[in-house]
């Protein structure tokens, strides 16, 4: 079955760094798009950051120059690192596949990980 599992999750003082993980399986990792969001208490998911099966990027307004998503295909993984971390990126982190292909879409999240910004 399909699964993504992040990692890399925890405390962070603000301007500080921390890179989040998502190793993918059960999944032709190099043909999906690969995303973060992330979802604050009592708020929306949104979008952080994704990056396409051809490496193209795009960015969530509130992170861009802050955050860099990437990917190793070899390795199924895609990673997102954060920098000048700020208190109100304090959510759980969420990666995301997904495809369409022949008219279908093919869409799988991981269970999250907790990033807390604080002093």
């Amino acid at each position: 079955q399909v699964q993504l599992v992040e990692s890399g999750g925890g405390l962070v003082q603000p301007g500080g760094s921390l890179r989040l993980d998502c190793a993918a399986s059960g999944i032709t990792f190099s043909s999906y798009a690969m995303g973060w969001y992330r979802q604050a208490p009592e708020k929306q998911r949104e979008l952080v950051g994704v990056i396409t099966s051809g490496g193209s990027t795009n960015y969530g307004d509130s992170v861009k120059g802050r955050f860099t998503i990437s990917r190793d295909n070899a390795k199924n993984t895609v990673y997102l690192q954060m920098n000048s971390l700020k208190p109100e990126d304090t959510a759980v982190y969420y990666c995301n596949a997904n495809k369409i292909r022949w008219g279908r879409e093919f869409n799988y999240w991981g269970q999250g990980t907790q990033v807390t910004v604080s002093s």
